[in-house]
């Protein structure tokens, strides 16, 4: 009887908490983003300039920035589209369960397993979609104004608070169908796109089916000690992410695969390796690859001497962002303007979306407004990505950016290197082999870094 009413009382403190980070982290005032009409911006690869003639103006754009004098409208209307376009994951409330716990939302703790979703989510839109894809609904978001948003969250907090004492949960009804969006579309090339969209979030929806979902990576987590309500570095989602790819078994994800960098470097020929390993005997075509590169900028500070290096990294097409962020959270960063980075924040509670439906809504999973942050407030800890299509696209990403890091290291020691061969070769003092003791392996050299954990909110 004793331990039951211990449960009980467990299972109400974890509801309260719960009910607690909801409004928490859904109490978001916003806030306008400047942007200057002097310099470029850039979004994953891609370059918008906003400057003209006329300097005596200023253009409030719909999205929540505002850029310095007058622009090209039309210039900032495809960078709010390509930035909107973006996906977007946040912290979510009431989906079911994780195994293992009572907790049915990630508030307060996820917030890293959030930035590397979107990470491998722009990764998939590569793959899958290609880098002048954009959303065709980006600019139909409906943004409300600060006093509407925050009346909206306290009666959402009264409701959240009221659902998690009863246990029960509200529904929410789709607002923009498949058969409504699909009918919009002039043709197949655009209908199969937006199918692809579609099924790419559908991959990170919060339930245990969910081949990318918070539930998977939680569970590929256990292997290295981690649990739900944990705090996950940078670097160990970078290894989450990789085991979910391998073990994803969707017919439509044999053809990309994950490797990470070990102790700063890439190996070629294990990349080779791993681009050319198929399950099925009747593929003979080589992988798509994601390089996740985990790296500190730094000591307890992040050096502005890696600044030109990371904005010459977001300025690659191929790159898929950073999941880094400032002490206390993380951040997916998607690109700058001079020295500040561009990023999509994972902290906001938003309502659990049923993806399993056949028009699930999309609004939630795209972010109107873009933020910035000074390079010098960026936590030193973070883990790059890269996407390469094919061996031979490898070859010439890893050939760009070793120049890049000779250019950008000077005469200090590169951020990170790309050399021949296998790792096996290099490596004098271990004979570890098997995936899950690599994984245990990189998550005993991470502890050496007590820096690399963000301090939770």
């Amino acid at each position: 009887m004793e331990a039951t009413g211990t449960e009980e009382v467990d299972k109400l403190k974890t509801k309260f908490i719960s009910a607690w980070n909801n409004m928490k982290y859904s109490w978001v005032l916003k806030t306008k983003t400047y942007f200057s009409r002097n310099s470029p911006v850039l979004l994953l690869g891609k370059c918008y300039h906003f400057k003209c003639e006329d300097e005596n103006k200023l253009l409030h754009t719909r999205s929540g920035c505002t850029i310095e004098d007058h622009v090209i409208a039309g210039n900032v209307e495809e960078f709010r589209k390509d930035f909107i376009s973006r996906i977007w994951l946040t912290y979510r409330e009431e989906f079911p369960s994780i195994e293992g716990s009572a907790l049915t939302t990630d508030c307060g703790w996820g917030c890293t397993l959030r930035t590397g979703q979107m990470l491998l989510a722009q990764g998939l839109i590569l793959h899958f979609l290609g880098r002048a894809w954009t959303w065709p609904d980006a600019l139909n978001i409906d943004n409300s104004d600060s006093e509407s948003w925050t009346s909206h969250t306290v009666k959402k907090f009264t409701a959240s608070f009221e659902a998690s004492l009863s246990g029960e949960r509200e529904l929410k009804t789709p607002t923009i169908s498949l058969k409504e969006t699909i009918g919009r579309y002039s043709d197949d090339h655009e209908m199969q796109n937006e199918i692809y969209h579609r099924k790419i979030i559908s991959w990170f929806g919060d339930s245990p089916l969910a081949v990318f979902g918070l539930h998977q990576l939680i569970k590929y987590g256990k292997k290295s000690g981690k649990k739900a309500g944990d705090w996950y570095g940078p670097a160990v989602v970078a290894h989450i992410l990789r085991k979910a790819v391998e073990e994803a078994r969707h017919p439509e994800l044999q053809g990309i695969t994950i490797y990470v960098a070990q102790d700063c470097t890439v190996y070629s020929s294990d990349v080779i390796d791993k681009q050319c390993a198929s399950m099925a005997p009747d593929i003979t075509d080589d992988k798509a690859v994601i390089i996740l590169v985990p790296v500190r900028l730094g000591g307890e500070r992040t050096n502005t001497d890696y600044l030109e290096f990371v904005k010459g990294i977001l300025s690659l097409e191929y790159c898929v962002g950073i999941i880094g962020g400032k002490p206390k959270q993380s951040y997916y960063f998607a690109g700058f303007q001079d020295d500040s980075l561009i990023y999509m924040d994972p902290h906001y509670c938003q309502s659990f979306v049923d993806v399993s439906i056949k028009d699930f809504p999309l609004e939630t999973f795209h972010c109107p407004s873009p933020k910035k942050m000074s390079f010098r407030k960026m936590d030193p800890s973070c883990t790059i990505g890269f996407y390469c299509r094919n061996v031979q696209d490898f070859k010439r990403v890893s050939e760009e950016i070793t120049k890049m890091l000779k250019i950008s290291s000077k005469e200090k020691y590169p951020l990170f290197t790309f050399v021949n061969g296998h790792s096996r070769d290099y490596d004098f003092t271990s004979t570890t082999t098997n995936e899950e003791d690599l994984f245990s392996e990189d998550e005993k050299r991470l502890k050496r870094f007590s820096t690399e954990e963000f301090v939770l909110l």
